[in-house]
Protein backbone atom coordinates (compact mmCIF):
# COMPACT_ATOMS: atom_id res chain seq x y z
CA UNK A 1 0.00 0.00 0.00
CA UNK A 2 1.33 3.76 -0.77
CA UNK A 3 1.81 6.26 1.71
CA UNK A 4 1.21 9.52 1.31
CA UNK A 5 4.51 10.37 2.22
CA UNK A 6 6.19 8.56 -0.91
CA UNK A 7 7.24 10.39 -3.79
CA UNK A 8 5.42 10.23 -7.01
CA UNK A 9 8.43 8.81 -8.57
CA UNK A 10 9.04 6.01 -6.38
CA UNK A 11 5.04 4.93 -6.72
CA UNK A 12 6.01 4.85 -10.48
CA UNK A 13 9.72 2.99 -10.19
CA UNK A 14 7.49 0.39 -8.47
CA UNK A 15 4.95 -0.66 -11.30
CA UNK A 16 5.82 -3.06 -13.87
CA UNK A 17 7.55 -1.83 -17.20
CA UNK A 18 4.16 -1.54 -19.00
CA UNK A 19 2.02 0.51 -16.65
CA UNK A 20 5.13 2.72 -16.22
CA UNK A 21 4.98 3.65 -19.85
CA UNK A 22 0.97 4.12 -19.39
CA UNK A 23 1.75 6.87 -16.63
CA UNK A 24 4.49 7.86 -18.76
CA UNK A 25 1.75 8.45 -22.13
CA UNK A 26 -0.82 10.08 -19.66
CA UNK A 27 1.44 12.56 -17.92
CA UNK A 28 2.54 13.78 -21.94
CA UNK A 29 -1.61 13.63 -22.82
CA UNK A 30 -1.95 15.88 -19.65
CA UNK A 31 1.17 17.98 -20.73
CA UNK A 32 -0.29 18.55 -23.47
CA UNK A 33 -3.63 19.59 -22.27
CA UNK A 34 -2.54 22.11 -20.06
CA UNK A 35 -0.51 23.53 -23.02
CA UNK A 36 -3.48 24.03 -24.98
CA UNK A 37 -5.45 25.72 -22.38
CA UNK A 38 -2.58 27.92 -21.67
CA UNK A 39 -2.34 28.82 -24.90
CA UNK A 40 -6.42 28.30 -25.87
CA UNK A 41 -5.15 27.32 -29.05
CA UNK A 42 -5.83 23.64 -30.89
CA UNK A 43 -2.71 21.71 -31.52
CA UNK A 44 -2.43 19.70 -35.19
CA UNK A 45 0.38 17.49 -34.25
CA UNK A 46 -0.96 14.78 -35.74
CA UNK A 47 -1.81 16.22 -38.94
CA UNK A 48 -0.52 14.06 -41.20
CA UNK A 49 -0.12 10.92 -39.25
CA UNK A 50 -2.48 8.67 -41.16
CA UNK A 51 -1.31 9.83 -44.49
CA UNK A 52 -0.72 6.60 -45.56
CA UNK A 53 -3.99 5.65 -45.52
CA UNK A 54 -5.30 8.68 -48.22
CA UNK A 55 -4.92 5.54 -50.88
CA UNK A 56 -6.96 3.10 -49.03
CA UNK A 57 -9.75 4.93 -47.96
CA UNK A 58 -12.15 7.93 -49.63
CA UNK A 59 -13.62 10.50 -47.65
CA UNK A 60 -16.70 9.61 -48.66
CA UNK A 61 -15.56 5.85 -47.34
CA UNK A 62 -14.66 7.04 -43.84
CA UNK A 63 -18.03 9.22 -43.86
CA UNK A 64 -19.65 5.96 -44.30
CA UNK A 65 -17.96 4.44 -41.76
CA UNK A 66 -18.60 7.64 -39.47
CA UNK A 67 -22.00 6.57 -39.62
CA UNK A 68 -21.25 2.81 -38.61
CA UNK A 69 -19.51 4.21 -35.69
CA UNK A 70 -22.89 5.98 -34.66
CA UNK A 71 -25.51 3.99 -35.75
Amino acid sequence: MSSSCESVEEKIRRLPPDLRNNVLDYIDNLTRQAEQRATGKFRFEWEGCLAHLKTKYTSVDLQHKALDWWT
